[in-house]
This record gives structure tokens, C-alpha cells and sequence, in this order.
């Protein structure tokens, strides 16, 4: 059964040196493995979620609102940004004595109960409306899939939605763990580099054949306000997990060196294929560009329906990344270990995941609107989590050890992030209500 913390915390534990230390570190109960996965593998699993079929969508989410200059600098400094917070968190891993394995529990070493379970709960909220996105995503996909073939508009993008719940349950009652995705994240990469590379490349083509684009920024003075705080919040969206501990328990000792270099993989090497999709496709769209770049594309049918399948397949693997806490969570409370395949071990994952992905599935089909998951969840859970959280946290954590100028540094990051925060909730509850002027329950987009 998993514990919540037990005292309330202020900072004042010892900080152990988690690289030359770790033997004497306390490690919390958990059905799922840690310890066991290579750097490497946590730098796959990292630029999997950059990389998955979000990033088709950012030419129009975060180009289009930005424009050239606003979108280019946007887009770096929210890698430096992200970067720096995500890092602040991997090196509190391993504080005061204990190896905190979820977010949570990071938070409530280090304040108390009540910051256990306000983390908890935006954790939650944050990966659950990621994973409507996903499924969202997924059903476009086939969808897209559908209309290169058919005409007739039978389908609807709910039914696709619907095959893509049932995907997602077969997946994630396949797969009991992250660590055993090992075989899936090299399927995944595959994909990924199938759907960036179609996308870039017939985005090259149909720009470098179409004629001059209209590169501003569409909207009334008014409206483009909230529609570049809207893309600021998707900015932090793209780069971030909301669940680095979780991510971090399974890499293998020294977890906080490993982890780090996870990191600087994933905002090097990683964030590439991100850079060229976003910029290629306001490049060669302009203002027009979609919010999924494969709606955009011409050229073959089959590249693109190839394009679309492998977008679907790696979103499947991308969801399950992202579910992992909360099936970790039922796992570790309910004593689900031992074989994958025992009976009480399978059936449980059938009844359990199967209703998560259920109700994510139904969600998504009632409200499938993508840009606007993006910015709500950056707004409400992302920006608190991953900057005014990891900046506070090591701010009181590490007080004894920071000069007065780094104390200041971190409060000002703190209040930054927490007016941003307020800002993008506004505007991306403004994108919802008019959204919902715009289009109905169940809406085939």
C-alpha cells in the first residue's frame, strides 16, 4: 500500500550527495521496477513525449499565434526554461535521505500532507488531459486516414476516437510498467521519425510550389493578446512531462547523473525534430497552417496514409507513458505484483485500465478540441508543477546552501510563472467558450 508522508516537512532534512551516496538512500514501496533502465532509455522515453503527434500541431498552436520572431524565440527559450526547472527537480531526487519516485512525494518531503495531495491532484489533472489529447490525436489520424480513401463522411471522428480507446486498453493491459516499453520506445522512434520526416519533407515540397504566404497574425488586437498567451502556455506544454520523478526512479544508479544526461539528450538531440517540423510547416503554410500539419500536406496518398498510421501507433505508446503514475498508483495500493500474466494481476489490469482509458476515451469524444487541452492543462497544471513548483521547492529545499542572489533569482521565477499561470487559465478558458460557440458535443472536426 503507498504512503503519503509522513511529517511535515521544511527543508531542514540533510541533503545527501545522490551521486557518491546513493547506497544509504530510502527507497518507498512500488509495484512497478526502478533502477533498471539506462540513461539512454530515459532520454528515449523523455523525446517520445516531445515528439509524439503534438508536434504536429505546433506550426499552428505556437507559429501561427507568435509569427517568426515571437514563435523562433518563443520555442528556444521555453527549451533553455524547461530545460533549467526539469533539471532543479533531477537534483532533488535523492533529498533528505530518501529516493522520491513520484512527484508527490518529492512535495511532501518537503512541505507536508496537504502538498502531497494538491501535487497529486495537479499531477493528475495534468496527465489526464494530456492523455485526452493524445486520444484526440490519435483519432484525427484515422480519421485522416478515412478521407484519403472515402468521401461519404459516414465515420465520424467520435468512432475513430472509440477504435482508439479500445487500442489504447489492449496497450496498456499489455504492458505492465515503463520499464517494460523498451522494445515499444524503439517502435516508437521509428514512428516518430516516419510522421516528421513525411511532414517536413511534403511541407518543403508544397512550399517551395506555393505562392507567397500571409505570415501574420490573424485576429483582432484583442483576441491575439489571448491567443499569445494561449501559445505561451502550449510553449510549456510542449517541453514538459509533469512527472519527471516518476520518469527518473527508473534509471539506474547514479539516478540524478543518469537523469541529467537523459535531460540534456532530450533538449539537444531530441528537440530537433520538433524545431524542423514547427518551422517548416509555418514556412510553407503561413497563417493557415493546421493544427494537425498532416491536414495541411499534399503528395502522395499512401505517404501520407503511412504517415497517419504510424502518427496513430505512436500516440498509442505515448499515452501509456503518460497513464504510467496512475497505474503505478492502483498497482502499488492494490499489492499488483509478481507475473504480468497471473490471473488477479490481468484481470485487474483489464478492469482498472480499461476503465481509465474508458472514461479518457469518452471525454475525448465529447470535447475534442486540441488546441484548447494544450493550453488549459499548460495553464493549470503544467506551469505550477514544472516552473513555480521546481523553483520553490528548491528554493526551500536548498536555502541553507543558496547565496542571496540565487534566493532572489528563484523567487522571481516563482512570481513570473505564477502571473503567466493566471494569464494563460484566462485565455485558454476564453479559446474554450468560444470554441464551444463554435462547435457541439460529439463534434466531427
Amino acid at each position: 500500500m503507498e504512503q503519503g508522508p509522513q511529517d511535515s516537512g521544511t527543508g531542514d532534512r540533510n541533503d545527501n550527495d545522490s551521486s557518491t551516496n546513493y547506497v544509504s538512500i530510502e527507497i518507498p514501496d512500488t509495484a512497478h521496477q526502478i533502477s533498471q533502465d539506462s540513461w539512454l532509455q530515459v532520454g528515449f522515453i523523455l523525446t517520445t513525449g516531445i515528439n509524439s503527434a503534438y508536434v504536429l500541431g505546433y506550426s499552428g498552436a505556437v507559429m501561427v499565434p507568435l509569427g517568426w520572431i515571437g514563435g523562433v524565440v518563443g520555442l528556444i527559450a521555453a527549451t533553455a526554461i524547461s530545460l533549467y526547472a526539469n533539471a532543479l527537480i533531477a537534483k532533488l531526487h535523492e533529498y533528505g535521505g530518501k529516493r522520491h519516485i513520484r512527484y508527490r512525494d518529492l512535495a511532501g518531503f518537503v512541505y507536508g500532507k496537504k502538498a502531497y495531495s494538491l501535487t497529486w491532484a495537479l499531477q493528475y489533472v495534468n496527465l489526464f488531459m494530456i492523455n485526452v489529447g493524445y486520444i484526440i490525436l490519435a483519432g484525427q489520424a484515422l480519421k485522416a486516414v478515412y478521407v484519403l480513401y472515402t468521401h461519404d463522411h459516414i465515420m465520424k471522428l467520435s468512432y475513430f476516437i472509440a477504435i482508439t480507446g479500445f487500442v489504447c486498453g489492449l496497450f496498456a493491459i499489455s504492458i505492465p510498467n515503463l520499464s517494460a516499453l523498451r522494445f515499444s520506445l524503439g517502435l516508437s522512434t521509428v514512428f516518430s521519425l516516419i510522421y516528421i520526416v513525411v511532414a517536413i519533407v511534403l511541407s518543403v515540397r508544397d512550399g517551395i510550389r506555393a505562392p507567397p504566404r500571409d505570415y501574420s497574425i490573424p485576429g483582432t488586437d484583442t483576441s491575439k493578446i489571448f491567443t499569445t498567451i494561449g501559445a505561451m502556455a502550449s510553449l510549456v506544454f510542449a517541453f514538459n512531462t509533469g512527472m519527471l520523478p516518476e520518469i527518473q526512479a527508473t534509471v539506474k544508479q547514479p539516478a540524478v547523473k543518469n537523469m541529467m544526461k537523459g535531460l540534456y539528450f532530450q533538449f539537444s538531440i531530441g528537440v530537433l525534430p520538433l524545431y524542423a517540423v514547427a518551422f517548416t510547416g509555418y514556412w510553407a503554410y503561413g497563417s493557415s497552417a493546421s493544427s494537425y500539419l498532416l491536414n495541411n500536406v499534399g503528395g502522395p496518398v499512401w505517404v501520407k496514409t503511412v504517415a497517419n498510421l504510424a502518427a496513430f501507433l505512436q500516440t498509442v505508446i505515448a499515452l501509456h507513458i503518460f497513464a504510467s503514475p496512475m497505474y503505478e498508483y492502483l498497482d502499488t495500493k492494490y499489492g499488483i505484483k509478481g507475473s504480468a500474466l497471473a490471473a488477479r494481476n490481468l484481470s485487474f489490469r483489464i478492469g482498472v485500465r480499461g476503465g481509465y482509458i474508458a472514461l479518457t476515451t469518452l471525454i475525448s469524444a465529447i470535447l475534442p478540441f486540441i488546441g484548447d487541452f494544450m493550453s488549459l492543462t499548460g495553464a493549470i497544471s503544467t506551469f505550477p508543477l514544472t516552473f513555480i513548483l521546481a523553483n520553490h521547492m528548491y528554493l526551500v529545499a536548498k536555502r541553507k546552501k543558496l547565496s542571496s542572489v540565487s534566493k532572489v533569482w528563484h523567487w522571481v521565477n516563482v512570481i513570473l510563472f505564477s502571473c503567466l499561470a493566471v494569464a494563460a487559465a484566462v485565455s485558454a478558458v476564453r479559446l474554450i467558450v468560444v470554441d464551444s460557440k463554435a462547435y457541439h458535443v460529439f463534434a466531427d472536426l
